[in-house]
């Protein structure tokens, strides 16, 4: 299955782009597990939404905080048993 590519700006204004590798929900926040090449080995980060329900597109931002991840992290793993995202 071919990944969905997303546009993601940061906050120089740059654009890139990841791939969404997965996604899931916690403590009702949005998650995505992205990585940023399509195939073989990339690096991964997670995004959490913190768009409004009446926000006409979703904003995500990556998640850096050690215990947001350390918690979102197991859940991503588990989904995605056949990648190891912990090693």
């Amino acid at each position: 299955m071919k990944a969905e590519a997303i546009h993601f700006t940061d906050e120089n204004g740059e654009d890139n782009v990841f791939y969404i590798e997965e996604e899931t929900r916690v403590n009702g926040k949005n998650y995505l597990l992205v990585t940023d090449a399509p195939e073989g080995d990339a690096s991964c980060l997670i995004l959490k939404d913190i768009s409004a329900d009446t926000d006409a597109e979703a904003t995500y931002v990556i998640v850096e905080d050690e215990t947001e991840l350390a918690a979102v992290l197991p859940i991503f793993a588990e989904l995605l048993e056949d990648v190891d995202l912990l090693g």
